[in-house]
């Protein structure tokens, strides 16, 4: 639940229609917001490009011995005394698998928090999707947009977004993943953690790498309030006014950190990854995290 005057749910008679409205006026801010920050994590992308069999030019370098004469530039070994070969880079490109919680409990925003965790999720989702084009991958979103390697693959998928008629589902559509695949889904995760298992569970056993990203509002963790308090729930409307809000601080905590650690230990036993972005923070942090885990495990392809 959430306090009063500290979140923007829209009412049971909102229709579908201002609901993607004012998801697509949202888009162009995210958009180019989540390009900033691509281009300042841009510089610590490294070691994406690798030789193999495909056709864009990577470099020349000396003929070894050993290697067939039929791979020697003689045009480039021909401007002095050594032979050269042509090396192509490795164009087996990987799809990665984006998916955004956008269910009512992402509009939250405390005072304590600079955006709310629907507007930083999506910023770092069409970031990743920059950086993971710029990179030569393929990127899709289930039920949304198949995958893409077009370098404006993160304007296209801001498109797709805005377009959609009403939000998309809490939980992905894996149905149409293929096999050692990755996926990243970015959520608050606050609702039947049990669930989000039962999903991936699956795909991990195909193969299929995961990383989840939680969203967190620092309040939600910290429980700052005090007094008499009126909260509502953001998914289904009912409210809950407590006289003295700090009574019920230490059962929410403990109930908010064994899901944290629930859905973690989860994650690792299926192989997937777990982290935590608060949206106090900047978001190239979590962009940062995600690098780390993606550069490791796609390599344009590969696996290490």
């Amino acid at each position: 639940m959430a306090p009063i005057g500290h979140s923007v749910t829209p009412s049971a008679a909102g229709s579908a229609l201002s609901e993607a409205a004012r998801r697509a006026a949202l888009m162009p801010d995210c958009l180019t917001e989540a390009r900033r920050i691509a281009n300042t994590v841009i510089a610590g992308w490294h070691g994406r490009k690798r030789r193999g069999t495909g056709e864009q030019f990577w470099q020349f370098r000396p003929y070894a011995p050993g290697e067939s004469y039929t791979r020697i530039d003689w045009r480039r070994s021909a401007r002095d005394d050594h032979a050269y070969v042509r090396d192509m880079e490795w164009e087996a490109a990987h799809t990665i698998w984006l998916h955004v919680d956008l269910s009512p409990s992402m509009l939250f925003r405390s005072t304590l928090a600079p955006v709310s965790k629907e507007k930083r999720a999506l910023v770092l989702m069409l970031a990743l999707a920059e950086l993971l084009l710029r990179s030569g991958e393929r990127i899709g979103v289930p039920g949304i947009m198949a995958p893409v390697a077009h370098r404006n693959g993160a304007e296209r998928l801001a498109h797709a977004l805005s377009l959609q008629p009403d939000r998309p589902p809490s939980l992905p559509d894996t149905t149409l993943i293929r096999d050692h695949a990755d996926m990243v889904i970015f959520g608050d995760f606050l609702d039947q953690p049990d669930a989000l298992i039962a999903r991936i569970a699956p795909l991990a056993e195909r193969g299929i790498r995961g990383h989840l990203m939680e969203i967190a509002d620092p309040a939600e963790e910290s429980f700052p309030y005090r007094g008499r308090t009126e909260f509502r729930d953001p998914e289904t409307g009912r409210r809950l006014t407590l006289g003295r809000a700090e009574s019920l601080r230490d059962e929410y905590l403990q109930f908010y950190q064994q899901r944290r650690q629930f859905l973690a230990a989860e994650a690792r036993r299926l192989g997937w990854s777990f982290a935590t972005h608060h949206t106090d923070h900047p978001a190239s942090e979590a962009l940062s995290t995600l690098h780390v885990r993606l550069s490791g495990e796609t390599m344009a392809g590969g696996r290490n």
